[in-house]
């Protein structure tokens, strides 16, 4: 009891601090996002920049925990390698106290690679090499280790694995030519195996999240991830902005099915997908969340905006399907767009709803779906910041909480959206 009293005065303390800090990081991210903004106009073509993803960072505040990037020294000899060839890796934060037995895995995002050429530019990043990825990489959100921040994660194990593959964590095959890898689920099983080695199998409680593309492969290894346990861990799984659609762009194409179409042939992708899809299915269906969740036996919560920047930026109304620029101002800022427009828009999120509902009819399921404008909702900036989504007075932290803990059921739908930053003009 004391301790639940300390927790919440001092997080009336620090979110009278948090409004000040809040603003005057979000200046500072918005300057900082001008300068990476030119930097990868000189380096990648508008294609590829539409589909790169920056989920996640390392810039952090200076009393943001930063955590030291460690090697899969054993993947190498499994074949489980980056694009380019160099091992895996991932970020341990070891847990403490009632949380030292309790695990969460959280998988980068990062979109995908989907052609050799989109693939040999990816290896020379960070999102394909791990000699490129930054040596430490700050822990905020969901992999915070401040109570205040993190009600219900903070002190346990809490891991990021590394996205290098570029097809969600799936993939199993190789181009030697390009002198390519794409060995996404042999990086998934290494890493399993090797933090099971470092404590995980003794864990009573774990908890699988990913962001982006990384929700998307918390979905697809779910029912994995809990055979790794037995059945007395209490083993759970959440994609936070991994439900992606199988939509019709403004064109009448589909972008998104055309991307991961590539991504599942080039990189192998069939071979790990689940056979209760495939069986009468094809492949490319069985990359998408809505034909795989209603068979998924593990606890599931899905966390997405049901106006999804990302998927509406480059699965609705790309570039390439909009060569007059007409969705030019409401593809950034939804208070631009026409009543056609926004009526396009209602339609996207009508089909998320329609694809969750045999869903969110299971108990053991959850879900978060609000009407932001956003992309991720785990991060700093939504978690449990003083301006987080909630519905009522509870934030996506506390919802998940008690979806994890089984103190409620969590079936949250909302049409409204506590902004999280300013509308972004085009």
């Amino acid at each position: 009891m004391f301790f639940k009293i300390w927790v919440a005065e001092r997080l009336k303390q620090r979110r009278a601090v948090m409004k000040f800090l809040w603003v005057l990081g979000l200046v500072t991210a918005l300057v900082f996002s001008k300068w990476v903004d030119g930097f990868l106009k000189k380096s990648l073509n508008k294609t590829e920049l539409s589909l790169l993803e920056t989920y996640g960072g390392s810039n952090a505040a200076n009393n943001t925990l930063m955590v030291e990037l460690t090697l899969i020294e054993g993947a190498g000899a499994k074949g489980a390698v980056c694009l380019d060839g160099t091992l895996p890796a991932y970020h341990l934060h070891p847990g403490h106290g009632s949380g030292a037995n309790s695990w969460l895995i959280h998988l980068e995002g990062g979109a995908w690679c989907n052609d050799i050429r989109s693939c040999s530019n990816r290896k020379n990043s960070a999102y394909g090499s791990s000699s490129l990825m930054e040596k430490e990489r700050a822990f905020t959100g969901i992999l915070s280790n401040e109570a205040e921040d993190n009600p219900e994660f903070f002190n346990w194990n809490r891991v990021m694995l590394r996205y290098c593959d570029g097809a969600s964590f799936s993939g199993d095959s190789e181009n030697k030519e390009a002198n390519l890898q794409f060995r996404g689920q042999r990086i998934w099983l290494s890493a399993m195996e090797d933090l099971m080695l470092k404590g995980m199998r003794y864990a009573n409680q774990a908890l699988l999240t990913g962001g982006s593309a990384g929700g998307l492969a918390s979905i697809l290894h779910c029912d994995e991830f809990r055979g790794l346990f037995p059945t007395t861990t209490k083993v759970k799984c959440m994609s936070d902005a991994g439900f992606f659609l199988d939509a019709v762009d403004i064109s009448g194409g589909r972008t998104l099915r055309n991307l991961y179409t590539g991504v599942v042939g080039l990189q192998g992708v069939q071979e790990n997908l689940p056979h209760y899809c495939t069986s009468h299915l094809d492949p490319t269906s069985c990359f998408f969340p809505e034909n795989l969740i209603a068979n998924i036996t593990t606890p599931l919560f899905i966390l997405n905006a049901a106006y999804d920047s990302w998927q509406i930026q480059n699965s609705l109304a790309p570039l390439s399907a909009d060569p007059h620029g007409d969705w030019n101002g409401c593809r950034l800022n939804l208070a631009s767009c026409s009543p056609s427009q926004m009526q396009f828009l209602q339609g996207f999120r009508n089909q998320m709803l329609d694809a969750l509902k045999q869903f969110s009819m299971s108990d053991q399921n959850g879900m978060f779906i609000n009407s932001c404008y956003v992309h991720g909702q785990t991060g700093q900036g939504a978690w449990f910041a003083p301006d987080s989504p909630a519905v009522g007075n509870k934030t996506i932290a506390e919802a998940v909480g008690d979806w994890y803990f089984d103190r409620a059921e969590v079936k949250v739908v909302d049409e409204t959206c506590r902004r999280l930053v300013p509308p972004v003009t085009a």
